[in-house]
């Protein structure tokens, strides 16, 4: 049954999915603090065009990473990340050739690559590509990340180590080795309240009002991120239009707040919410 299961779930393109899922966060319009169509946000050095480059150069990538997943599928999961790794370095030098030097989708690139790299895995286990077995698979793979790479640095060189330190913050390396439980919690179940790109736009604010988002502690501290939080939580419990987020892009514009991880994890509910 798994095996039939697979070869049905095999018409499914991950790496196609997540480039239109880039595109698709990357265009939604207005999007608080981000880059979109109508500004660059509560960026200086990124704009729209900036990132269609980025995607472009990063979107090839996510097939060689579903294809070193199905090559390394019979290895233990305690190794995978080690084996991944080379192509996700190369991956981001492509982008950062593209953009110039930008950091345009570094979470992105880290993300999606993992999803891309599970299903592969899945697919050379003749296991079935479904949201929660995906889900499963990028947590097994990332066992023990938070606690290598955080937990165990005896100093803190990073913004993501200087965050685990001082606030207990675990970012993209938590949310990745947790199965992205925020995206399972926070959005799916929600996910068809709304249509279009309207139904984007609410899982963004989801994400915002429950993702403690490192890029919003690096911009604005602890008080940063509350406040998106909470501005974010308050629009969805009164009700919002895109005029209410358009103001909402002008107040984190004003204190140069952009919830960059929230995009990316926004991204990561597009693809997981295609399957079944």
């Amino acid at each position: 049954m798994a095996g039939l299961l697979a070869t049905e779930s095999a018409v499914i393109s991950i790496p196609a999915m997540a480039a239109r899922a880039l595109r698709l966060e990357l265009d939604l319009t207005p999007k608080p603090g981000l880059v979109d169509r109508a500004n660059n946000g509560s960026h200086q050095d990124m704009d729209h065009a900036l990132f269609l480059r980025s995607i472009a150069a990063i979107t090839p990538w996510f097939s060689v990473f579903e294809l070193a997943g199905r090559e390394h599928a019979h290895k233990e999961a305690s190794v995978q990340l080690r084996l991944l790794r080379p192509a996700g370095i190369a991956c981001e030098q492509a982008m950062f050739a593209a953009t110039g030097g930008v950091n345009t989708h570094k979470g992105g690139v880290f993300s999606l690559g993992l999803l891309c790299f599970a299903a592969g895995r899945l697919q050379g286990q003749c296991q079935p590509l479904h949201a929660e077995t995906l889900c499963r698979q990028v947590s097994e793979i990332c066992r023990g990340l938070v606690a290598r790479e955080l937990a165990a640095r005896p100093q803190a060189v990073t913004a993501g180590e200087k965050q685990f330190l001082e606030y207990g913050l675990t970012g993209a390396r938590g949310e990745a080795e947790q199965g992205f439980a925020t995206v399972r919690r926070a959005v799916l179940p929600y996910w068809h309240q709304e249509q279009g790109e309207r139904r984007l736009q609410h899982a963004l604010l989801r994400l915002m009002a429950a993702n403690p988002d490192s890029n919003l502690v690096s911009r604005g501290g602890i008080a940063g991120l509350r406040y998106v939080q909470d501005y974010a939580a308050t629009l969805l419990a009164g009700g919002w239009d895109n005029d209410a987020l358009s103001e909402m892009d002008r107040a984190l514009m004003a204190r140069r707040l952009s919830p960059g991880g929230s995009a990316d994890l926004l991204a990561v509910a597009y693809v997981l919410a295609q399957l079944p």
